[in-house]
């Protein structure tokens, strides 16, 4: 399962099944996808192609560099 969020609407965090998340991948523009993995973790795992890598140690601090106006799908 994927996680998402949307913005500051107030909606709560929302778990995606693949089915929901294909029907999103339908307009890839809508959507920021958000790598939330430390950089060790990376070294290990490696990442995905089109995801922006800002380890939740620095999420915080760079909230910014986050869309307010698409879909957030983090990883």
């Amino acid at each position: 399962l994927f996680g998402v969020a949307c913005g500051q609407s107030g909606k709560p965090v929302k778990e995606l099944n693949p089915e929901e998340l294909a029907k999103l991948l339908e307009k890839p523009e809508n959507i920021f996808f958000l790598d939330v993995r430390e950089p060790s973790e990376i070294a290990t795992l490696g990442t995905l192609k089109g995801y922006v890598n800002i380890p939740v140690s620095q999420l915080e601090g760079r909230l910014k560099e986050i869309p307010r106006d698409k879909v957030i799908v983090t990883l």
